[in-house]
């Protein structure tokens, strides 16, 4: 009798304690909720967000906080409430490239898109917001008959994004156009860094490695023939709708191109076209892409990822990188 009496009662104290830690937590969770939506206005501040709505993959959980900022200067006021209570936080553009896991995002997800999209042209430079579509840019270009950004037209993402990763394709890279680029340091410091300052390389740069947040960039371009400039953006669609699995949602190419080889052909001399774990598939028109064919999970996905990887290292002695970034909880 003594012993149950002190089970019950130890269980009764472990119940007490623990439902206190909830009541604390969910009163310190609407304090952070309410300090953004000071910031940000209430319409521009979501909880338990699911991320599978935000990105190209359709995969991922709900975040804890989900905002768009409309300035630079409430993403700097996030960032800086992040920092401060000690919060992760996580800046999105129009969810490419990108694995959110299963059980979401612990933290805040800053969305830099369609409120912070602006683009204007000055001459022959392209002056955009990190939120700007690299399709759009590329539409406006073309519309001022300005060449040399054509090779992004087709990249589905935005500007920030592809200045942090120097984004390519075709033969053209960011870092052919870029001018410069104006960044938020973690430490809440606007900086504007040159082409040189940024140091790109493949699929990196100095906003990549040091944390930073692209806030804008400049563009340069040169004058061109606008019927030339249509044409060729018209060749490259025409091959990306052939070539790619555009009708499918993905994350866009999975893996980084290995020095000396093409991660695609690997793949697929590896066997492993079509191969799938769950809805998570290898794309049979390019064996670079995983596509979600419907329901696929951040597990199935990464269980994916993990057996090409090994095949490939097994039969080639290469190690396949991935080029999808992978944020959250798995």
């Amino acid at each position: 009798m003594y012993e149950s009496t002190l089970y019950f009662a130890g269980r009764l104290l472990y119940d007490v304690e623990r439902i206190s830690k909830k009541i604390n937590r969910d009163r310190e969770e609407y304090r952070v909720y309410k300090e953004l939506c000071n910031i940000l206005g209430e319409e521009n501040v979501l909880r338990e967000e699911p991320m599978r709505a935000h990105t190209t993959f359709r995969i991922g959980g709900p975040a804890d906080y989900f905002v768009t900022p409309e300035s630079e200067e409430q993403v700097q006021a996030v960032i800086g409430l992040s920092r401060r209570e000690k919060i992760p936080y996580y800046i999105l553009g129009n969810g490419s490239n990108l694995l959110v896991g299963d059980q979401g995002y612990r933290g805040v997800i800053i969305q830099i898109y369609k409120k912070m999209s602006k683009i204007r042209i000055e001459d022959h430079e392209i002056h955009a917001q990190a939120g700007a579509l690299l399709s759009k840019i590329a539409a406006r270009a073309l519309d001022a008959s300005l060449t040399g950004f054509e090779f992004a037209s087709g990249i589905p993402g935005t500007l920030g994004g592809a200045v942090m990763m120097n984004a390519g394709a075709y033969g053209g890279e960011m870092k052919h156009v870029l001018k410069s680029a104006t960044v938020l340091t973690p430490e809440g410091e606007i900086q504007t860094l040159t082409l040189e300052e940024l140091e790109l390389g493949y699929r990196t740069s100095i906003v990549a490695r040091k944390g930073y947040t692209v806030l804008s960039a400049v563009i340069a371009l040169e004058s061109g023939k606008q019927e030339e400039i249509r044409a060729y953006m018209e060749d490259l669609k025409e091959r990306r709708v052939t070539k790619q699995p555009l009708e499918y949602a993905s994350a866009g190419s999975t893996f980084k191109r290995p020095e000396g080889y093409f991660a695609g052909k690997l793949i697929q001399d590896s066997g492993l076209r079509g191969y799938s774990v769950g809805d998570a598939q290898i794309s049979e028109k390019h064996s670079g892409f995983v596509i979600n064919r419907g329901n696929a999970t951040a597990a199935e996905v990464l269980s994916l990822i993990q057996h090409v990887q090994d095949t490939v290292e097994e039969k080639f002695g290469v190690r396949l990188e991935t080029e999808v970034k992978r944020i959250g909880e798995f």
